[in-house]
């Protein structure tokens, strides 16, 4: 059969065969958009049914903190896409204030970027803090508590700016301008560094430190009074990085999925020991007491299986074992409080009773 050449028609079948063809493409085109729409609310409606289930958010949440914690950029866009924190910089500060569990240094390498919706996070979180009727000391210690100042000149220039601009709105009788409150601030970060770093070989003196500011513009109405008391503050009390104050491990045993104790069997003596242990964050920490801030063991438990096993020694036993590899990647603590590579192929732990034994091996599962 031969094909009709178009051309051929009359001028009334071609326009409309024209006609029937651009119908068709705008057909294809709709449908196209609806698909991609449909595509969309499905993902949608997805999201918020995983928002709805407690366990399933309380799990993302976790991960998302968790993920913080270790790279701060990458942790906020994670409990962003999973719909657990707004795109908003006053939600996101407010988080960093609320959530006890962040670590300290990821919320100041956050805060100390300098792309604009940092610092609009940056101006929240300081803006939620409360300085009024405080002298500046005690303010910019509360300040310097609420997170861990990065290293880099230029990330500590845009804090103590916007520190001094809100302690200044704050307390409006306690400078003339807020550029001798942010000099001021700068200075005491510098005397805190030189009094108390022991790499610093010269230390700054008060004569030094009170001819600093007479030169400085903006610090003209600072009276050596002032200047001779915050130098006397800051020599007798140090400022001390919240990290400092305990271990970041501690970070973990907040809020644990499990904790209780357990008799551990040891490597060594093959004697059953009594030892604390937490369950938290993939991770099974074991301590001498439930007092205890630093573990004697941690066990990840990525590539873990756990068995119930009969052992004449102890009832309720069960096993830690790698499905992975021969030896389970875990580290152990020294005398001296040092963290080694363990070697274990196996944890034997034993419970109380059998309900013990259950829901420990259910919540390692």
């Amino acid at each position: 059969m031969s094909q009709i050449n178009i051309a051929d028609l009359p001028l009334n079948e071609q326009t409309r065969l024209s006609n029937l063809r651009d119908h068709k493409d705008g057909l294809l085109k709709e449908i196209h958009q609806l698909q991609n729409t449909l595509s969309r609310v499905n993902n949608e409606l997805a999201a918020i049914s995983v928002i709805e289930d407690p366990e399933e958010r309380n799990k993302l949440y976790l991960i998302g903190r968790k993920k913080f914690n270790t790279n701060p950029k990458a942790g906020i866009k994670y409990l962003i896409e999973h719909r657990l924190l707004e795109n908003d910089p006053e939600n996101i500060a407010e988080y960093f204030i609320s959530c006890k569990d962040l670590r300290k240094q990821s919320i100041g390498e956050y805060l100390g970027e300098k792309e604009d919706f940092n610092i609009k996070v940056m101006e929240h979180f300081i803006g939620k803090q409360n300085f009024r009727g405080q002298p500046l000391v005690p303010s910019l210690r509360q300040f310097l508590n609420s997170f861990r100042l990065p290293g880099e000149a230029q990330k500590i220039d845009r804090l103590m700016e916007c520190f001094a601009k809100k302690y200044c709105e704050q307390n409006p009788n306690s400078f003339k301008a807020s550029d001798g409150c942010f000099v001021l601030c700068y200075s005491i970060i510098m005397l805190n560094t030189s009094l108390h770093n022991t790499s610093v070989k010269e230390k700054i003196t008060l004569e030094k430190f009170l001819q600093m500011h007479k030169d400085i513009e903006g610090c003209e109405d600072i009276s050596e009074d002032l200047l001779f008391n915050l130098y006397e503050n800051i020599r007798s009390e140090p400022f001390k990085s919240p990290d400092e104050d305990g271990n970041e491990l501690g970070q973990a045993f907040y809020n644990p999925d499990r904790a209780g104790w357990l008799f551990k069997l040891g490597s060594g003596y093959r004697s059953w020991k009594r030892r604390w242990f937490v369950l938290n964050e993939m991770c099974l920490y074991y301590f001498e007491s439930d007092n205890d801030k630093s573990p004697k063991g941690i066990i990840p438990l990525e590539s873990i299986c756990v068995r119930m096993v009969e052992d004449k020694s102890r009832p309720h036993t069960f096993e830690i074992y790698s499905n992975a590899s021969e030896v389970i990647k875990s580290c152990k603590a020294e005398p001296k409080g040092k963290l080694v590579e363990g070697r274990h192929s196996v944890y034997r732990l034993a419970a109380s009773t059998y309900e013990e034994m259950s829901a420990w091996t259910n919540a390692i599962q």
